[in-house]
């Protein structure tokens, strides 16, 4: 499928095009830094930062949560075959994908064994040409099923490739997921692997399907590529918000004082990461001043009652509490009306039958007598 060296350019081009893709009406991917890197153990290499801006492509539960303009910052070391990349949001949010690059084709086991060794982990095989994407990504002219190369002859993937295709390689991925917020932890982790494995399958799809694109580049020529790709995709993320993020940070803190009086959640979010305490102490008194300007200061009312207390030797309740009169009579709402008619739904006295006389009960059809009953002749 890819060689080692080859996967080194398609990748870089395949993340620039994929981002460019992606990236519409004020969302995506803007590019904040991308520069040469030199580690001490791994040598040279290139650092980027990014913010991905993901709003609108989060579930309705998650953004019933999460502020208007909302991005996650990534940072990432391609010390290729190597890629080591951080994706952060606050203290409570961390995604922490490596990377390791091999000419094999997925059966090498103990990859991270040092990096994981205390993480209980889940190996996920993704297969490029086999495995679903949602419908919604799916383009015939990206699936290996049917893509066949022009300049390099390769595609066409069926159900075994990786038994009988040549040059092949396998990208090897250890992606730590946390999200440390009482309630919320095991279904967002849950659902950030599953859009990781997602944007890899894609992402993998795309750069062997877009081989021809990239297959003649030098590292000089892709590096422009991705210069330009950078540029442009921050122009379709940054104009949509009328101004970078930076901008919106400060009118934010300044509507806070001047206009709104109270912080919005889009303000917090984007400007309390890198306060330290007393920076929000600080914005806390301020805000707390501004807020009674606008609402102003209603001071208590007291009023005092005119009627009479009684004595303190026939008082039940201490001296500040209202004093009641004690009586024995009923309130008047709860007396009868001595003048109202009694009302008769008896008769007023009761005549009982004499227990010692014998009474008759004559019935319409039915006949009393002492005699006894014979029956009737036929």
């Amino acid at each position: 499928m890819l060689q080692l060296d080859e996967y080194k350019i398609g990748q870089l081009y395949m993340i620039s095009k994929h981002s460019h893709e992606q990236s519409d009406r004020g969302e995506g991917v803007e590019v904040v830094q991308n520069e040469p890197f030199e580690d001490p153990h791994h040598g040279n290499g290139q650092f980027t930062e990014k913010r991905v801006y993901l709003n609108s492509k989060l579930p309705s539960w998650a953004r019933a949560v999460v502020p208007k303009i909302f991005y996650v910052t990534e940072k990432a070391w391609n010390y290729y075959p190597y890629t080591i990349t951080v994706m952060l949001r606050g203290n409570h949010f961390r995604v922490r994908p490596l990377a390791s690059t091999r000419s094999a084709s997925g059966e090498i086991n103990q990859i991270f064994d040092n990096e994981a060794k205390d993480l209980e982990r889940e190996v996920c095989f993704i297969d490029i040409a086999c495995d679903e994407i949602p419908e919604r990504y799916y383009k015939e002219s990206e699936d290996p099923k049917h893509f066949k190369s022009e300049k390099t002859g390769r595609g066409q993937l069926r159900e075994g490739w990786r038994e009988s295709h040549q040059p092949i390689m396998c990208s090897y991925k250890l992606v730590t997921v946390k999200f440390e917020v009482w309630g919320l932890q095991t279904r967002v982790e849950q659902f950030v692997h599953k859009v990781v494995r997602d944007i890899l399958l894609i992402g993998h799809r795309q750069a062997f399907a877009w081989v021809d694109e990239w297959y003649d580049m030098t590292m000089d020529d892709v590096r422009e590529y991705e210069k330009n790709m950078h540029e442009q995709t921050n122009i379709k993320v940054c104009n949509q918000h009328s101004s970078t993020v930076d901008d919106i940070e400060s009118q934010a803190q300044t509507s806070v004082h001047v206009q709104m009086g109270l912080p919005s959640m889009h303000t917090y979010w984007l400007s309390s990461e890198d306060m330290t305490m007393d920076e929000v102490r600080e914005f806390e008194r301020a805000t707390q001043e501004a807020t009674n300007k606008k609402i102003g200061v209603f001071p208590p009312a007291i009023s005092i009652s005119g009627i009479p207390l009684l004595p303190s030797s026939v008082r039940s309740a201490p001296s500040s509490a209202p004093s009641t009169p004690l009586s024995t009579d009923a309130p008047e709402f709860l007396s009868v009306p001595k003048d109202r008619p009694r009302k008769k739904s008896a008769p007023e006295t009761l005549t009982l039958p004499d227990p010692e006389k014998k009474a008759t009960l004559n019935l319409p059809g039915i006949h009393s007598s002492d005699k006894p009953c014979r029956p009737k002749s036929e």
